[in-house]
């Protein structure tokens, strides 16, 4: 979980780092927006990783997080915790938790992890349909107790969907006891695997519903001392925004906009680099192998998007909401997923509010098909209703929403 961190205006570093090590991983979800399974071709070398440590330290990179596939199945996973830790950046992970054991555990704890995320989408049923992998829901809870007693901080995280969303408030039970103190919450969003099945995914006036049932929970985290906060792509400007967005309670913060290619970077396993993990492939702005990092990030027009967005970049609802100036359209990777470019997000709680207000509603209806690539989209069209009209499609039982698609992919 991000560390809030004040900087001067303009001074743009890569002060968070996602770093995907390899695609390679042991779980087939059903959620994947980067596909994993298989290692990209051509990954880098336990060696060129470690020579992108240096870079990452020249640019004063704070904290890097490991991630997959599976961080642990790349060959060089420990000695990457170990070069960061010795370069004084703060190393962590986010995993399924599938292969953790308690000795491999020890051997993260020894190497220098400061914490680890396990991915926990709902309760067994749900997160196992999700996961596609039966008993993964029991390894995950597994690899928290196995975390927790190497010494390391352990966190959750959740993505939340028509499928896991009944279970928010059991599932935070189940967290509590299992000694979690942080847990980052966000919306499944139509990449990767995801795209492939859109019957899954939260439509905006869900978020009606969802983020009132998080902010309950979050006063609930408080008091139990754990700290709940939304991702990127999950809140914005509804009334319980200051409470959802503060890492304190009783603060006031706000979403300040999309922070990739400004605080964020994200790296992809083969040395490709983009302002943040989850953008699409159109946003790479150049390869380690060809570039260096500094390079990349100070000349790359890919990276540097946010950097120059203004309201005029903005569309539909999002060009004339009275936040546009400080939101600038929310998550850049979510609103990509849905239309192709950023600049209009309908996955906002103000925006489901305002519009609820009117006795309307968005609703996303599938289009084009995903290609089938690693964090490719589809593209769907919004549909504005009256709040209170029938879903097209009859409600699904959780197991058709996660295994069936409604579009198959091109080719």
């Amino acid at each position: 979980m991000l560390r809030r961190l004040e900087i001067a205006p303009g001074d743009y570093f890569p002060a968070y780092v996602v770093w995907e090590l390899t695609l390679r991983c042991d779980q087939p979800c059903r959620h994947c927006g980067s596909r994993a399974g298989a290692a990209r071709e051509d990954e880098l070398s336990v060696d060129e990783a470690l020579a992108v440590v240096g870079q990452l330290a020249a640019m004063r990179a704070r904290e890097v997080v490991l991630i997959g596939g599976e961080a642990y199945l790349h060959p060089g996973f420990l000695a990457i915790i170990r070069a960061l830790k010795a370069a004084g950046i703060r190393p962590e992970m986010t995993t399924g938790g599938r292969g953790i054991t308690r000795e491999l555990a020890d051997a993260m704890a020894e190497a220098g992890l400061y914490s680890a995320s396990v991915s926990v989408d709902g309760l067994e049923t749900a997160h196992d349909l999700i996961r596609k992998a039966a008993g993964s829901h029991r390894s995950a809870v597994a690899a928290l107790g196995h975390l927790r007693a190497a010494g390391l901080k352990i966190g959750a995280n959740t993505n939340i969907n028509r499928v896991n969303a009944p279970d928010l408030e059991a599932l935070y039970e189940l967290l509590l006891a299992a000694g979690v103190r942080s847990w980052q919450v966000q919306i499944t969003v139509p990449l990767g695997r995801a795209a492939d099945r859109p019957a899954m995914l939260l439509q905006p006036y869900d978020l009606l519903d969802v983020v009132p049932r998080l902010a309950a929970l979050k006063r609930r985290a408080f008091a139990a001392g754990m700290l709940l906060m939304p991702g990127n792509n999950l809140g914005y400007f509804g009334p319980e925004e200051g409470l959802m967005r503060s890492p304190k309670e009783g603060g006031h913060d706000h979403w300040q906009g999309c922070h990739a290619g400004r605080l964020i970077l994200g790296i992809e396993s083969d040395g490709g680099v983009k302002g943040c993990p989850s953008l699409q492939p159109v946003y790479v702005g150049g390869n380690l192998r060809e570039r260096s990092l500094r390079e990349i990030w100070e000349t790359s027009p890919a990276l540097a998007f946010t950097r120059t967005r203004t309201v005029a970049d903005l569309w539909g609802f999002c060009r004339t909401c009275p936040f546009a100036q400080v939101c600038m359209g929310g998550c850049s990777f979510t609103a990509h997923s849905l239309f192709g470019r950023p600049g209009n997000n309908p996955y906002c709680h103000f925006r489901a509010r305002a519009l609820a207000a009117e006795g309307l509603r968005e609703r996303l209806a599938p289009g084009a098909p995903a290609s089938g690539l690693p964090f490719d989209h589809g593209l769907f069209e919004l549909v504005v209703e009256a709040i209170d009209a029938a879903e097209p499609d009859p409600p699904r039982p959780a197991s058709e929403l996660v295994a069936l698609s409604r579009r198959p992919r091109r080719g």
